[in-house]
């Protein structure tokens, strides 16, 4: 099989599953978006789930490619992390957007399929590594227990961010990413506040 293209449907499964969601993942809708001839999606991938798993599998791909980037960024002091934590989230929240609303929506998906939910476990996991080595820079003790509660912060921040009602971004800080970097870091890291950039 032509593997550009098998590419190709798999990216318009993500766009797919981020602008439809689960009921609107479809072999006919992948097609549409990846302006391929009816039939072709199910001839890549011949079942629902097949669709799924390809989502999924991109999914990780694309956690692993940003878990590298962020071990290459590799900042080493408290306002070079801050400022990579509000980037990553404007990211997400930005460009990101599709393939983060594809991920929540395959986590949906996933708490009725054990081979789903099977499928996603290490792009959580590799959130938690990467930001153990994020952390490790600034000599902060224990930091498992504090890479976990710096991951979960912005695990919760992202659902927020994606609907963007001002009134609760404004509530949880999440209207100046700058600002909540600072913050969570400076809660995550008890020590020196984190200067703010000039």
């Amino acid at each position: 099989m032509n593997r550009e293209r098998r590419e190709l449907l798999r990216d318009a499964a993500v766009d797919v599953l981020a602008q439809a969601g689960g009921r609107g993942l479809t072999h006919r809708a992948v097609d549409a978006v990846a302006g391929v001839p009816l039939g072709t999606a199910k001839n890549y991938f011949p079942t629902r789930d097949a669709l799924l798993r390809a989502v999924a599998e991109r999914c990780l791909e694309r956690c692993r490619e940003r878990a590298d980037a962020l071990a290459e960024a590799g900042p080493t002091d408290r306002a070079g992390v801050a400022a990579l934590l509000a980037a990553l989230l404007r990211e997400l929240a930005g460009p990101g957007r599709p393939r983060v609303l594809a991920y929540l929506e395959l986590l949906t998906e996933g708490a009725r399929r054990p081979w789903l939910a099977a499928l996603l476990d290490p792009i959580a996991a590799a959130d938690f590594a990467a930001h153990a080595r994020l952390l490790r820079p600034l000599g902060a003790a224990g930091s498992a227990e504090r890479a976990r509660a710096l991951t979960l912060a912005l695990h919760g921040a992202l659902p927020h961010l994606l609907v963007a009602g001002p009134g609760t971004l404004a509530a949880a800080g999440l209207d100046d990413l700058d600002g909540f970097a600072r913050d969570v870091l400076d809660a995550v890291c008890p020590g020196a506040p984190t200067e703010h950039a000039p």
